[in-house]
């Protein structure tokens, strides 16, 4: 979007034109009269000047281009000229992710530039955990009487991709038909043993204990544990409660929230198991069935990356009733899906929805990051309302995997599988 505007820069020269105009004729002083005549000349001069015609290209060069969490990033920003006007006054603001800090230099340049000519700045940025994508540069340019300026975007696709490996996705046992990776108590034809039994006719003659009928003469078939996929549903809350930041300026907890999904799509992406994205909340519903291949990775991927609902700002509007979107979401869940529910569980409606999924028969787990540090008695009293919902879910029968962002989300994963299967 484009849009060109008068500065009034030199409305204070009219304002004393027309004075020492009108003290000139009042008290018949050449003095005042000519300055007068000087000062129309000088408020005349801006509406001559068309405004600039803004044509630039912009490109970021990152270093490291494939960060670790914490570490710093330095963006080299090249600004160039390719209209064929000169841009006496141009002021550039680069589109710094949200999330992501400025931890040494400035965003902001100044210049001049002539046609086919450029500008390089830098700056520097701490990189957190997820995929930051960067907003279009803002572009101010001011004709060479800086009474008119246009002001324009200017966009380049620049990423810095900032994720951990996972290990594997601590799923439920609700599987599907599907054979897979997850191993369940069903009888049948994996590869761990589960029990003998008597044999039926129609039996797999290659699962037959023939030793055991040598030394007894009874038929006996050996069962062994099924291994199937499961479908998944990476569910985020993304009603404005959650928001949150710890402190101004970082990272709130629905960054967290799609830094996670992305560590999990791409694990699971690496399975034979269907995978899936929902929303809770946001300027409008997402959702994506559970799939599997490339080109379903891919736009999962997009989806995450680019939907409204996903935005890095809170929503404006009020959200709709848990219960509604609750509802909604079950509707279109399979029978055999089972959820992952993305919440820092800061209110009792993301308790609710767990519980309501949970009791509909889809497993679900949930994945709470922490932003309830500091020491004010409001975080206090936040911290300790989040441990009582944690207690709650966990009552019911929830599985929960209660995230400090501050500890990489693959050591929590394990510490909470250690838990579960103690």
């Amino acid at each position: 979007m484009t849009t060109v505007r008068r500065t009034r820069r030199w409305r204070g020269v009219v304002a004393v034109a027309l004075f020492a105009g009108a003290a000139g004729v009042l008290f018949k002083r050449p003095l005042p009269l000519l300055l007068a005549v000087v000062g129309v000349g000088y408020a005349a001069y801006p509406q001559v000047p068309s405004p600039p015609t803004v044509s630039l290209d912009i490109d970021r060069r990152l270093d490291p281009d494939d960060p670790a969490d914490g570490e710093p990033v330095t963006v080299e920003v090249t600004v160039t000229n390719t209209g064929q006007s000169v841009l006496p006054d141009l002021r550039i603001v680069d589109g710094v992710p949200p999330m992501l800090s400025v931890s040494d230099g400035t965003p902001r340049h100044a210049t001049a530039l002539r046609p086919g000519r450029r500008a390089t700045f830098s700056y520097e940025v701490t990189a957190t955990q997820g995929t930051h994508r960067f907003e279009p540069a803002t572009v101010v340019a001011r004709d060479v009487s800086g009474a008119t300026e246009v002001e324009t975007e200017v966009a380049a696709d620049t990423t810095i991709e900032c994720t951990a490996e996972v290990p594997e996705v601590p799923l439920r046992q609700q599987t599907q038909q599907h054979v897979g990776r997850i191993v369940t108590n069903d009888g049948g034809s994996g590869v761990e043993f589960h029990r003998t039994r008597e044999y039926q006719r129609g039996d797999d003659m290659s699962r037959i204990d023939w030793r055991r009928f040598a030394r007894t003469g009874e038929l006996t078939t050996t069962e062994f544990r099924e291994e199937r996929a499961a479908s998944v549903v990476l569910c985020l809350d993304v009603r404005a409660s959650a928001y949150r930041s710890p402190e101004e300026g970082e990272p709130h907890a629905v960054a967290h929230e799609l830094a996670a999904a992305e560590q999990l799509l791409a694990e699971l992406a690496e399975t034979t198991d269907s995978v899936g994205l929902a929303t809770l909340g946001g300027r409008e519903s997402c959702w994506l069935p559970p799939g599997a291949g490339r080109d379903h990775l891919l736009r999962a991927q997009q989806l995450l990356a680019t939907h409204p609902a996903l935005s890095p700002y809170p929503p404006e509007s009020s959200d709709e009733a848990i219960d509604d979107q609750v509802l909604d979401l079950r509707r279109r869940l399979g029978t055999d899906t089972q959820v992952v529910l993305f919440s820092p569980l800061l209110d009792a409606g993301a308790v609710s929805a767990a519980l309501a999924l949970e009791a509909a028969g889809h497993a679900t787990t949930i994945i709470s990051p922490d932003v309830t540090d500091g020491d004010s008695p409001g975080a206090q009293l936040a911290r300790v309302e989040r441990r009582n919902r944690l207690d709650t879910v966990r009552e019911a029968g929830v599985r929960v995997v209660d995230w400090s962002p501050d500890v990489a989300l693959g050591t929590s994963l394990v510490h909470a599988q250690e838990r579960w299967s103690a």
